[in-house]
């Protein structure tokens, strides 16, 4: 089944756009939405009108460079102008290996294709779950409070968005193809909203690939993504969110938010290739017995780009493991900032959690931050973490070269090679092809 949707305007109330920090977004679909939601708005709206700017004398934005970023020149996003375009452009990824293709452009849902979903899931466009089963978004919808440095956007956020996917599998249902869908922003200083809100009951197995993108290059668009993400009794959840926008203009926030129940696994990655500055913020939650997550980066920054991501696994119950493997690759002038806290509660004992950042650094201008951090508050744990950075050694370029490929060219082998080991810990030949085919692209276009 296949729709395709031309937005037309009017279709928003905000159609003549207003600064996101002088008024409050307000947005009509034409859906009598639940009450608890516009009051969830109004209230986020409140909310983030009270807390203040982020700065850098707060430990959480510590290194970040904030000048990169003028939050007083965002808008409400106007409907994109080549809809029609952007899905033949999505189109154009090998989208019979998913279950269900679904791509927004500027906050609007422009196609929608299912190809095949188990018996009971639920699968919605956000606004129309929030009609449709509204309690059960309820139930999940936005529960972290954030400790990342992330709350304004945060509410923001809450405030904003009508966009992205809720997702619910029931108990015991698996689908083998994952559930691809793809974001588009268009036009300078417009803002996107996305929200993934993906609920994996007991038993349950889902796989749901997202990724970020630019309608045309340089354009100073700005994503404010958020993602809900709960495995509970037994079930598997994977996500992976690959920002792949365009190098020199885009603004990029993503905070996530992972709750992992008794004897469930949540796998979640993130890649980033594109955007002038990023800002990712992720959260675990190991809730009960025999909780697991693992979450995973490749990073390819070049030229100016500045990636910041903050991470907390937090142990809250006794038998649960995690582990964290973020790589960044840089180049030129590139920036990267990595801040990672495992935290294990009073109680939680028998913890296993580990935390692990490296960084590859391609030209003596490239900058590496990282700080790892434990906080350990219970018995019989084994935790570790650390970071190191360095570059490619002569000795490896020789070896290449003595096979006869070219400098340059052994430097993007060893450099692919050296992010391909957290794309590898992911399950899915179709979702490990179509990150690999977009990093691989990534280093053809430095040359």
């Amino acid at each position: 089944m296949s729709t395709t949707l031309t937005p037309t305007a009017g279709s928003m109330a905000e159609e003549n756009p207003v600064s996101w920090f002088a008024a409050p977004p307000v947005f009509d679909l034409g859906l009598e939405l639940p009450d608890w939601y516009r009051q969830l708005q109004e209230t986020s709206w409140q909310t983030f009108l009270t807390l203040p700017e982020p700065a850098r004398t707060d430990q959480n934005w510590r290194f970040s460079d904030l000048k990169k970023v003028r939050f007083s020149e965002l808008q409400a996003a106007r409907p994109a102008e080549n809809a029609e375009a952007l899905v033949q452009r999505a189109k154009t990824e090998r989208v019979e290996d998913f279950a269900a293709h679904f791509v927004f452009a500027n906050n609007r849902l422009i196609h929608s294709e299912i190809n095949e979903l188990p018996a009971g899931a639920i699968c919605l466009p956000l606004n129309e779950a929030l009609v449709e089963c509204g309690d059960l978004v309820k139930n999940h919808f936005m529960k972290e409070e954030g400790s990342l440095g992330g709350s304004k956007f945060s509410a923001l956020h809450a405030a904003a968005t009508l966009s992205g996917l809720f997702i619910h599998f029931p108990q015991g249902a698996t689908c083998k193809l994952p559930i691809l869908t793809h974001h588009f922003a268009s036009g300078d200083f417009n803002c996107v909203f996305p929200h993934m809100l993906v609920v994996a009951e007991g038993q349950a197995e889902v796989t749901v690939l997202e990724t970020f993108e630019t309608a045309a290059e340089d354009e100073q668009t700005f994503f404010f993504a958020n993602t809900d993400l709960i495995a509970n009794n037994g079930a598997n959840l994977q996500y992976v969110a690959l920002q792949d926008e365009s190098d020199h203009g885009p603004k990029h926030i993503q905070l996530n938010s992972s709750r992992v129940g008794r004897d469930a696994n949540i796998k979640s990655a993130f890649v980033n290739l594109g955007a002038a500055w990023v800002r990712q913020e992720a959260i675990a939650r190991m809730m009960e017995e025999g909780s697991d997550c693992q979450v995973f980066s490749a990073n390819l920054a070049n030229g100016t780009q500045e990636y910041d991501q903050r991470t907390l696994q937090s142990h809250e119950a006794q038998h649960t493991t995690s582990d964290l493997l973020f790589k960044n690759a840089l180049y030129d002038q590139a920036r990267t900032i990595f801040a990672g806290l495992i935290e294990v509660q009073s109680g939680s004992h028998h913890t296993d959690s580990y935390q692990t950042c490296r960084n590859l650094l391609g030209s003596d201008q490239a900058e590496a931050n990282a700080m790892p951090g434990l906080e350990i508050d219970a018995d019989q744990v084994k935790c570790s973490h650390g970071s190191t950075s360095g570059q490619i050694s002569d000795e490896e370029i020789f070896y290449l070269q003595a096979r006869g490929i070219p400098a340059e060219q052994a430097r993007q082998i060893i450099s692919l090679g050296f992010l391909n080991e957290s794309i590898a810990r992911l399950k899915g030949e179709a979702v490990q092809s179509y990150l690999f085919d977009r990093v691989e692209r990534k280093f053809k276009s430095l040359t």
